[in-house]
């Protein structure tokens, strides 16, 4: 299962920063045995450390030990087993399962959910409108009022002048 995206090498010992796709305290810090998936290959690494650098994640493999190893796998996807997935709760969601959604509003298609930011506060979706712009909607009751991560739609009522900024 996709559990988040490693970004660029970060240091000169195989570190890399990258995104955990969930909204769980701590998920990335308890990140232990992953698949690193690219341009169809892939390979098996443990997670040495995994800590933050301002706000960005960092981590570190055992046998990734340069910036050259570490150049490799930047862009590749971060993928868990099945049984290492963390399950939401109720009326919870993980990144993974948003991401691609389409937000309709009225009927009418607003864009596509292409990232979950997270800064402490109420999540945001990252969504790529049907004119290619980028705008964030809080995800929030108020405003994502219906979720069918099956049919991978998102039943919005934005705020007034939130597609204007």
């Amino acid at each position: 299962m996709l559990a988040g995206r490693l970004f660029r090498t970060r240091g000169i010992r195989g570190e890399l920063t990258a995104e955990v796709y969930s909204s769980q305290p701590g998920r990335a810090e308890r990140l232990d045995s992953v698949l690193l998936e690219k341009g169809g290959v892939s390979r098996a690494a443990r997670v040495e450390r995994a800590w933050y650098h301002g706000n960005r994640l960092v981590l570190k493999f055992e046998g990734l030990d340069s910036i050259s190893d570490a150049e490799t796998w930047e862009g590749a996807d971060l993928l868990v087993a099945e049984e290492e997935r963390v399950r939401p709760a109720e009326g919870e969601y993980l990144h993974e399962q948003l991401i691609g959604c389409t937000l309709m509003a009225d009927d009418e298609p607003v864009g596509v959910v292409r990232g979950v930011e997270d800064y402490g506060g109420p999540s945001h979706l990252k969504v790529e409108t049907t004119a290619g712009r980028e705008i964030l909607v809080p995800f929030a009751r108020e405003i994502c009022r219906e979720i069918d991560v099956a049919g991978k739609i998102i039943r919005v009522k934005l705020p007034e002048g939130l597609m204007e900024l």
